[in-house]
């Protein structure tokens, strides 16, 4: 039974992930951004277990996970959280840039530096949920981009230096998916929503379990997801 720490777990990708491996018997924490939070993920999990960091505060993650009990074992960390906000380069507020900044690239950095001891010792894997503006950037998407082009260099970076010690390393890049934070992208954009146009959580779930589940023969490095329709 392998244990795997998730962020985002709460709806869309990450809840499909968690899901999955919960229905397996893998052992999951959860990571909430405050205790109301944690106690709804630990009703929807049962057995699981929760810790509370914020990640729009990520100076603060290693103080805030200090005062909890971090896990003896872990043999993936799942960075699946995430936050959107659109708009023009000339509109965008520091406050803006700095949120997405936080949530999407430097909270996943903090959080992997404090987890590389244990994802050492198992010699586990680090997966990355990234975007498809990861690799492209479109107008009114410059701060969301830059924080995952940001995500992107950080994978790989990490890809290089932690392979001698055995760790896996994946970046999976999809596109637009079915789930609350598309339904605010098409608010943001003025566009109507329709879910069937979209990925299903579950097929990214599907893909990202792949690449857990893969023999340590190989390695999945990069893998990019798009809509079928």
């Amino acid at each position: 039974m392998a244990t795997h720490l998730i962020t985002g777990a709460g709806s869309g990708i990450g809840a499909a992930v968690a899901r999955r491996l919960h229905e397996r018997g893998d052992d999951l924490l959860l990571l909430a951004r405050d205790a109301g939070r944690a106690k709804e993920l630990g009703a929807d999990f049962p057995g699981a277990r929760t810790l509370v960091g914020d990640l729009a505060a990520p100076d603060r993650l290693s103080w805030a996970l200090a005062q909890q009990s971090p896990p003896d074992r872990l043999d993936s960390l799942l960075h699946i959280a995430g936050v959107v906000d659109l708009g023009p380069i000339g509109e965008l507020t520091p406050k803006v840039w700095q949120h997405q900044l936080s949530v999407n690239l430097v909270a996943p950095a903090e959080l992997t530096r404090l987890f590389l001891p244990q994802l050492r010792v198992s010699q586990g894997q680090v997966i990355f949920v990234n975007s498809g503006a990861g690799l492209s950037a479109h107008a009114e998407w410059g701060a969301y981009a830059a924080s995952k082009h940001g995500l992107k260099a950080l994978a790989d970076s990490l890809r290089r230096e932690e392979m001698p010690n055995g760790l896996r390393v994946t970046s999976v890049y999809p596109g637009r998916t079915a789930s609350p934070m598309q339904i605010k992208v098409h608010q943001q954009e003025g566009k109507e929503y329709d879910a069937s146009r979209w990925i299903d959580p579950g097929s990214v779930a599907t893909t990202i379990l792949a690449a857990l589940d893969l023999p340590r023969d190989a390695r999945i490095d990069d893998v990019t997801v798009r809509p079928g329709r």
